[in-house]
């Protein structure tokens, strides 16, 4: 597809869908009062026109006022357009249109079918939800009323009710109703080892059977509903097996990362009064061997001490990581998978839940504070992360899907576990590092299985993008159809190689945004049913209003920039902070009443798409400008020479707060002042001078937790020299970064 910016014409123009009709523009759904419009003829109006001749000296400017176009957004005020299979290569083409073919087959196939189902879903949530729930078991339907929410402290608690009195099982509707349903055969899980050459399948059937053992054994030990078990397992088969165990029985699980140090553990322990904890005994990952146990042991005898005894430590033996010989251990207390699960019956009988029972605790931490514990609730989770999971991936029953997410965060829960199975997907677990031995291995496991649906983080797609194209190439990668983002704002750059390197130019990306809070995808793309711009979430997924609101509180309409808040619940939103309603209350509702505040900012531009641009806490005040630290980082990586950076806030004499950035040079370029002044120049050009970096600081590589996000307290503290208060790094990925970086400070 071409286009020619002198006159607007669109050759080879993104077709209509046959359900249509002739009509010469094409509507974009977007939130009430806020349209968006794209020539898709051969003909334009003068004002398309007008905005087509818009050249690359156009850029988009952060302002004092909070109006400014989307941080990170590129050149979007034109139409430059290609359709999936032509290259994106230049930032002179923004808008990518599905193909005919992909779209015709799409589960949403145009704006039109997407505006239907979202004004029905925001003007009668009731039904709409119903409906969609109604196609899962329920042992006994809900009440009368499918919804209860008060999201306004000025009129009361907090609350958030949905399918109250409905009586249901998630273990049931992933496991068994697949299994009745003649899926028994179908494998559920493709686990990939560490080292090449280690892997291990389970179909359906298998997968409820190892389940029910374990389920009986948690039974046997007098594990009953509503009792926490706390899960440290890596991506071994056993992790996702052990969450759907528990929520057999109705247990709340409690997945804690396993790389968490034995202190954060014993607070989760702590906190939700574990009655059993899941490890294995060791996991490599990469060349690394990281001993589980030992960090278990450590943090049982802090919970002892503290008050909190755990009488059962079951450890499964992770023989290629360590031997049981070499597993510390202690009579009594620990118990050997191996030993004693198998022995256990195939079958165990389901505890049915009311929808509002909790499923699961996540808890999320800052710099400071007591960690918070999510409380994620049945059924409405079960209902948002399926359907989430169904639309934002076009899913089909060919699909093989892998999202390299750990299920110690919530995007393992909703998209690993509960999503894919909850819609009989075949997925990839995946134990060991994307880039170990190479940084082929992504690719290797993808051609391996015939991946279809690729779902990561923006940081392992710019640490693949550092490392060339040589490793992406040498894969065929042809089983792929939709790549996926998760995680933080993916920057344009990024995006484009995603697209171009990755997907051949033919996958579209679904750049979700969403949170532990949300459960599932809150502002997604449907691939197939509108235009993409690089780097933008695009459009609010079914049932959720999102709106942008200002410092004090007030809605913005149409093209503008704020806090991105939601006017009502969604099913799969989390109902409190375990033991902490106050906290909750006081984090998510108080900062604007009568909304959930999501704490990050977001842009929304003329065409309506959103953008989201990092935490509110992420935005730096530098003389009265308030400006995004994920600007400044996408304005620094569009240099070529600039494969990732990461900006923090430090604090200035004379204008309140600095910028003070971290850069990782691409392979075989060198740090030099020359190339340090050309970068500081690129930002200035691209957002204005006040926000240039006070300090580039060369960081041949950033402090990355094993999922692969940026963990910013610690740069924050080297940048502010602060360095007697690094806090616990033992989430890292390598912890031999924060060294380099401190030696790297004044170079």
């Amino acid at each position: 597809m071409m286009v020619n910016s002198s006159t607007g014409n669109v050759q080879s123009a993104y077709k209509i869908p046959s359900d249509i009709g002739g009509v010469s523009s094409l509507t974009l759904a977007t939130p009430p009062r806020v349209s968006a419009r794209f020539p898709i003829t051969g003909k334009s109006s003068p004002m398309s026109r007008v905005r087509l001749r818009r050249m690359s000296s156009d850029y988009l400017r952060h302002v004092e006022s909070m109006s400014e176009i989307p941080s990170g957004a590129g050149k979007i005020s034109h139409l430059n357009a290609v359709v999936l299979g032509e290259s994106l290569a230049s930032e002179e083409n923004d808008l990518v249109f599905p193909s005919e073919d992909f779209s015709r087959q799409a589960l949403v196939p145009s704006p039109q079918k997407y505006s239907e189902m979202y004004r029905r879903s925001v003007e009668d949530p009731a039904g709409f939800w119903a409906d969609i729930a109604s196609e899962f078991y329920w042992k006994q339907k809900w009440g009368d009323r499918v919804l209860s929410e008060n999201l306004d402290v000025r009129k009361g608690p907090i609350h958030i009710e949905w399918f109250k009195g409905g009586i249901t099982n998630i273990c049931y509707n992933c496991l068994d109703r697949n299994v009745e349903a003649g899926l028994g055969d179908k494998t559920a899980i493709y686990w990939e080892g560490n080292d090449p050459g280690f892997d291990s399948s389970l179909t359906y059937s298998e997968l409820l059977h190892r389940v029910c053992q374990l389920a009986n054994y948690l039974r046997d030990i007098g594990v009953k509903k509503g009792d926490a078990v706390v899960i440290y397992l890596p991506m071994l088969m056993e992790l996702p097996i052990a969450m759907l165990a528990c929520a057999r029985i109705g247990a709340v699980h409690s997945v804690v990362f396993a790389g968490f140090s034995a202190d954060s553990l014993a607070q989760r322990i702590l906190d939700c009064k574990a009655k059993a904890v899941l490890t294995c005994n060791a996991v490599k990952r990469g060349p690394k061997l990281i001993l589980l146990k030992d960090i278990v042991d450590a943090a049982l005898d802090q919970s002892s001490k503290n008050g909190v005894s755990v009488d059962v430590c079951l450890t499964f033996d992770n023989s290629s990581a360590l031997t049981r010989e070499n597993t510390k251990w202690k009579n009594g207390r620990d118990v050997w998978w191996k030993d004693v699960v198998p022995k256990y019956e195939t079958a165990c009988e389901v505890e049915w839940v009311d929808a509002e029972d909790p499923l699961f605790l996540l808890y999320t931490s800052g710099s400071t504070g007591k960690p918070k514990g999510v409380l994620h609730t049945t059924g409405g989770y079960m209902v948002y992360t399926a359907t989430t999971f169904k639309y934002a991936f076009d899913y089909k029953p060919s699909d093989v899907y892998w999202c390299t997410a750990d299920c110690g965060w919530i995007t393992g829960h909703s998209y690993v576990t509960y999503g894919p199975m909850l819609n009989g997907a075949t997925v990839v677990v995946f134990e060991g590092a994307p880039n170990y031995p190479d940084p082929g291995r992504s690719w290797e496991i993808v051609d391996k299985y015939k991946v279809s649906i690729f779902y990561t983080a923006p940081t392992l797609v710019r640490s693949l993008m550092r490392d060339g194209d040589k490793y992406v190439k040498s894969h065929s990668r042809k089983s792929l159809r939709i790549l996926g983002s998760v995680g933080e704002p993916i920057n344009p750059s990024a995006w484009r190689w995603f697209f171009n390197a990755v997907g051949d130019s033919r996958c579209p990306i679904s750049d979700t945004w969403w949170q532990t809070e949300t459960g599932g995808f809150m502002i997604t793309p449907l691939p197939g049913a509108w235009p993409q711009k690089p780097g933008s979430a695009t459009f609010p997924f079914f049932g959720v209003q999102p709106a942008i609101v200002d410092e004090k509180g007030n809605e913005i309409e149409g093209e503008c920039s704020g806090y991105l808040c939601m006017k009502s619940s969604w099913p799969g939103a989390f109902r409190t902070l375990y033991g902490d309603h106050e906290r909750y209350e006081t984090t998510y509702f108080k900062p604007i009443a009568g909304y959930y505040f999501s704490g990050d900012g977001c842009s929304r531009d003329k065409d309506g798409y959103y953008w989201l641009t990092g935490r509110v806490d992420d935005v730096i005040n530098v003389s009265g400008h308030r400006i995004g630290t994920a600007e400044v980082e996408s304005a620094l990586v569009s240099h070529p020479q600039c494969a990732e950076a990461a900006v923090v806030g430090v604090d200035h004499e004379v204008k309140g707060q600095g910028i003070y950035a971290f850069v990782t040079l691409a392979d075989g370029a060198e740090y030099s002042e020359e190339l340090r002044k050309i970068l500081i120049l690129t930002v200035r050009n691209q957002i204005g001078a006040f926000a240039a970096p006070d300090k580039i600081h060369w960081a041949p590589g950033l402090p990355k937790t094993r999922s692969g996000k940026i963990m910013r307290r610690i740069l924050r503290k080297i940048a502010s020299r602060q360095l007697d208060e690094l806090g616990d790094n033992s989430t890292l990925a390598d912890p031999g970064v924060v060294d380099q970086l401190i030696a790297l400070t004044d170079v």
